[in-house]
């Protein structure tokens, strides 16, 4: 591997498929930037008063009954059908990977997956642009250059979408013909709406118009290379290059990524089922068709500024939960809330934690 400096200041990596351990300084780097000064422990504090104030509203005494008679071998089911979900988007990750003649083990890119979706999920709005990070990860995992990693993740993001989509979709389409959505779900509906043709539209307008971006990107760091010698115009360019040209050995392997798609929409699956074992760890009534529509939508209100969604995601899951099923009070819809978010989230915090930790252990 070459320890070479590209004109732009990153890092210049070759692509021979094996595997090396500098992934773990990248990611120690990355973690150390994005908790440093205390916005991530003010964070978590805001998040604390936020699902408080939601409790006492629901009432915190007819929340903790709830939690109390909760069957625990449905949380820790749970707690696994995330894991694995997980796990099978990593291995989406690999398939991609793989399309660029970048092999790597299967075990290795699982715990690369898990210790950046920890860093993402400690992040405000870590999920909504955390991409390149991960990629920088990847790089320094793997000998992959930066390009052919930043093309793998996007690859593997959008291919992600598809099911996001089409099992919304499935659960609004079910909603519409056996019953109407409450007014407060109507704004998370519309969001997955313009979502579901807004993505596609920017993703082709970004590849039929290429030359268009890459002017766009040009222009943006010209006034800044010229302050700094760490960053050039030629640089960024050789980068958007090679990164298109990522894209298009990745495009011209539609075999393979039907192939990744079989393990995204197996994913999306183990990682929406947490809520339907929640509903069952607590003895209440919600249904498949209803988790297809909630899980997507309740991801949207992650889309806050505060460690992974916090507070968002729960309000989001109680007040569709309550409306949607009648019978589920406002007290046990947030206890179910509750319960999923410690099998969606908690958990993949502790995991992908350590992960984190044996990443960078192994660099």
């Amino acid at each position: 591997m070459s320890d070479e400096t590209e004109p732009d200041g990153g890092p210049s990596l070759s692509a021979s498929g094996t595997e090396t351990g500098n992934g773990g300084e990248a990611l120690s780097a990355g973690l150390g930037e994005r908790i440093g000064k205390g916005k991530l422990l003010l964070g978590f504090l805001i998040a604390g008063v936020l699902i408080y104030l939601l409790g006492a509203v629901a009432g915190w005494g007819r929340v903790i009954d709830a939690l109390e008679g909760a069957e625990y071998r449905w949380v820790w089911v749970a707690c696994v059908s995330t894991v694995v979900g997980l796990a099978f988007w990593g291995k989406a990750w690999q398939v991609v990977l793989a399309m660029l003649d970048i092999e790597v083990r299967l075990r290795r890119i699982v715990v690369t997956y898990f210790a950046a979706t920890f860093a993402n999920y400690i992040t405000p709005l870590g999920q909504a642009g955390g991409e390149p990070f991960i990629a920088y990860v990847l790089s320094q995992d793997t000998e992959a250059n930066y390009e052919d990693s930043l093309a793998s993740v996007v690859t593997a993001d959008l291919l992600n979408l598809l099911p996001f989509f089409n099992f919304a979709a499935v659960g609004m389409a079910y909603l519409l013909l056996n019953a109407t959505l409450p007014e407060n779900a109507e704004t998370l509906a519309q969001g997955l709406v313009v979502l579901a043709f807004g993505v596609p539209a920017l993703a082709y307008v970004g590849w039929r118009h290429r030359e268009g971006v890459e002017s766009f990107v040009l222009r943006l760091v010209a006034p800044i290379a010229r302050r700094t010698d760490r960053l050039s115009v030629d640089g960024v360019r050789n980068r958007i290059d090679r990164f298109y040209h990522a894209l298009e050995r990745i495009a011209d392997e539609p075999r393979s990524l039907l192939f990744a798609l079989v393990f995204s929409y197996t994913g999306w699956v183990f990682f929406a089922l947490p809520l339907y074992f929640s509903g069952l760890a607590l003895d209440l009534p919600i249904g498949l068709t209803l988790v297809l529509f909630i899980v997507p939508a309740s991801t949207l209100a992650g889309l806050t500024p505060l460690p992974g969604g916090l507070a968002g995601v729960e309000t989001a899951i109680a007040v569709l939960i309550a409306g949607l099923v009648p019978p589920i009070s406002w007290s046990s819809a947030l206890a179910v809330a509750i319960v999923y978010r410690f099998a969606s989230y908690w958990i993949v915090l502790l995991v992908g934690g350590v992960a984190s930790l044996w990443v960078i252990g192994r660099s």
